[in-house]
């Protein structure tokens, strides 16, 4: 009886995490719609204000010269965009490379401190109202600086988050293939949650927010955008989400490279929900508590590791009942779900040996970034626990 009442509850968690919320936005978003002129669709009305176009980076000598380039392609007056640089730690020539460059303020120290500290020391010489982040390997839209402005045409938005595309090639590897099409679902996402309220959060290859808006962050913040963006949401200011204007990013080298980097973001995600406990306060924050929980705390920290604890106890549930018919329930789920764990076994072993199938990258990816954010959670807690001892040894 436990079994079964943990199994129903796994399986309501993980269905409501990754397919619940989002129809339960679409159907909200569309019921809006009827009864109500959208008022999330910005108009330019001419509105041209100044800008900054922020980018930090540490040794990106090769990505230079592409962003600058796309930098002053961009469609706006340059003379109302103050382009500034911060290169905290860079050795490998890019701050004289940039020195160089007509029209760019570079704010170079030789200390690499970490990019929230590039970010808190950078804003001191922000002048524009508005401050656009970017990050240094990404390519912009032409368009992308008048749809970012646009949204800030309306009073309540202080924060506003561009899309994030992955470039996608033919032999692409398992990362590229399940990293497009993650992203491609994280901006519907995003797009309903702005058009029923406000999007979750930002993400540091493109967005901007107002200047007047920003706090600095603490030093060892792994995940700055979402810092800043959702506390500007937390202030009662709405955060816009603009599809086109975009940042294009090559995926992740290899499965690898992806995990480290989704067990970083996982991390940040928990702390976080540990920095911005505040924002669970439907009381307070309204619409906004319920999309926070839905989109993010569920997943970044209950779904991963209820969907490989759902598997045990389904597993022990078929075994206790030793009822293996295709007709039962439980062995049916069972199934479906050793499919699924077979055709991610089978990516990891086609990707290992460069082969490109990528029918079977998208289960691989879903099953990576779940185990990548069960390590981020235990990475966490580790590093927390090890904060504290070391505290309260220094107190002893």
């Amino acid at each position: 009886m436990i079994l079964s009442v943990l199994f129903w509850v796994c399986l309501v968690v993980l269905f409501y995490t990754y397919a619940g919320y989002a129809l339960l936005l679409w159907l909200f978003v569309g019921v809006k719609k009827l009864l109500a002129q959208p008022e999330n669709s910005p108009e330019s009305n001419g509105y041209e204000p100044e800008i900054c176009l922020f980018v930090t980076a540490f040794n990106e000598k090769d990505y230079v010269d592409q962003k600058v380039k796309n930098a002053f392609a961009l469609d706006y007056p340059k003379e109302k965009i103050q382009y500034v640089w911060v290169t905290d730690g860079s050795d490998d020539g890019s701050p004289e490379m940039l020195k160089q460059i007509e029209g760019l303020e570079v704010y170079h120290q030789p200390q690499r401190r970490g990019k929230t500290h590039a970010i808190n020391r950078g804003m001191k010489f922000v002048k524009a109202p508005i401050v656009i982040f970017s990050d240094s390997n990404t390519v912009l839209g032409k368009q992308s600086i008048r749809e970012i402005v646009k949204c800030f045409n309306i009073p309540k938005v202080g924060c506003v988050a561009g899309e994030k595309r992955i470039v996608q090639k033919d032999t692409e590897a398992a990362a590229g293939a399940g990293e497009g099409l993650y992203w491609k679902m994280e901006s519907w996402i995003k797009r309903k949650d702005w058009e029923l309220n406000s999007a979750v959060g930002a993400v540091g290859e493109l967005f901007a927010i107002r200047t007047e808006l920003f706090e600095e962050v603490e030093p060892d913040t792994l995940l700055d955008d979402f810092i800043i963006s959702l506390r500007i949401a937390r202030r009662g200011y709405k955060i816009a989400y603009a599809p086109n204007a975009y940042a294009e990013e090559t995926a992740s080298f290899n499965v690898k490279e992806e995990l480290k980097r989704k067990v970083r973001i996982a991390a940040g995600g928990i702390q976080t929900i540990m920095r911005l406990k505040g924002l669970l306060n439907p009381f307070k924050n309204g619409i906004l508590s319920w999309q926070y929980f839905s989109h993010k705390v569920l997943r970044w920290a209950v779904a991963p590791p209820v969907l490989f604890l759902f598997f045990i106890i389904n597993l022990l549930l078929v075994v206790s009942s030793a009822n293996w018919n295709w007709g039962n329930f439980y062995a049916l789920s069972l199934y479906m779900q050793v499919l699924c764990y077979l055709m991610a076994a089978f990516g990891w072993y086609f990707e290992n040996r460069k082969l490109r199938m990528k029918m079977l990258f998208v289960p691989y990816y879903f099953v990576m970034i779940n185990y990548a954010s069960v390590l981020g959670i235990l990475r966490y807690v580790k590093g927390h626990q090890s904060v504290n001892w070391e505290k309260s040894k220094r107190a002893g």
